[in-house]
């Protein structure tokens, strides 16, 4: 076997490529309109640099009142496509509930090690943290969320040394929500993926979520789709396994109705993922 019960890359294929079967432009297009017009809505600070490379980038959407919490967004993308506009779409609820979102881009593999890219990711957050008063946010204790790749890169912040590596404080984040998020690495070597990522095997042991520590005491909630393949809800429930053991907060959710992109959908505003993340907010 290659993976668990998986005899070939066709069957892996099948549970771990949402996109099969869609029309990824005209998906794309419809997040690419949205995003624009939210932007035109809102105030939002563009290509803010947060690392040295031009893909160090990030797009600050404001809310109204100055020092208003801050939310952190991951997008998705398989670790290997897309960018921070696609995603401005999901700003506008949080926005609008007062809450200001930072939309995070990232270099793509394999133009960049898989290492590098979760690097990125924590780079982000503590430059974030940093900045604050410069931004015009409260970036003290932000929540974060990421959909896919990016429900991934949540869950690697929530493994991360803060102290040790960048001597900020462990509770950094104060609420996450991974959104189909994977946290075991191992199909994706056995995967229409891997020339792409040309994952290692010290990769998938360094950075699956599934096999790190949970560091970060941080309410953590995690959902999929319920009309996602079997292995998203089944890596949802193991990591949730994963977590609880350790005596992290967690729930996790199936969410009737949904698959790997309409999930989306609940950012917009007055939706579920909206609500969860002002709670993290106390609002």
């Amino acid at each position: 076997m290659l993976y668990r019960d998986f005899a070939s890359q066709e069957a892996i294929d099948r549970e771990y490529d949402p996109m099969r079967g869609r029309d990824p432009g005209g998906l794309i297009a419809g997040w690419q309109a949205r995003s624009e017009a939210v932007r035109e809505r809102h105030r939002v600070s563009l290509d803010v640099a947060y690392g040295p490379t031009l893909a160090e980038r990030l797009d600050l959407y404001h809310a109204e009142d100055e020092g208003a919490p801050l939310h952190v967004f991951f997008h998705g993308g398989y670790w290997r496509s897309l960018g921070h506009r696609e995603f401005g779409f999901v700003a506008e609820g949080l926005v609008e509930a007062g809450i200001s979102v930072a939309v995070v881009n990232y270099a793509l593999c394999p133009t960049v090690t898989f290492g590098e890219v979760v690097r990125q990711a924590r780079a982000a957050l503590a430059w974030l943290h940093a900045r604050g008063e410069t931004l015009g946010v409260d970036t003290t204790r932000p929540s974060v969320s990421g959909h896919s790749a990016g429900g991934h890169l949540c869950a690697m912040l929530l493994a991360t040394d803060w102290p040790g590596v960048y001597g900020l404080p462990d509770e950094l984040v104060r609420g996450a929500l991974c959104v189909s998020g994977l946290y075991d690495l191992r199909p994706f070597p056995w995967s229409w993926l891997q020339p792409k990522l040309q994952l290692t095997g010290r990769d998938v042991a360094d950075y699956s979520p599934l096999f790190q520590p949970c560091r970060v005491p941080a309410a953590v909630q995690l959902v999929a789709g319920g009309e996602e393949s079997v292995e998203f809800a089944r890596q949802m429930q193991a990591h949730a396994e994963h977590l609880e053991a350790q005596g992290a907060a967690v729930s996790h959710e199936l969410m009737p109705g949904d698959d790997h992109f309409s999930i989306l959908d609940h950012y917009a505003p007055g939706g579920r993922f909206v609500a969860r993340i002002a709670a993290f907010h106390g609002r």
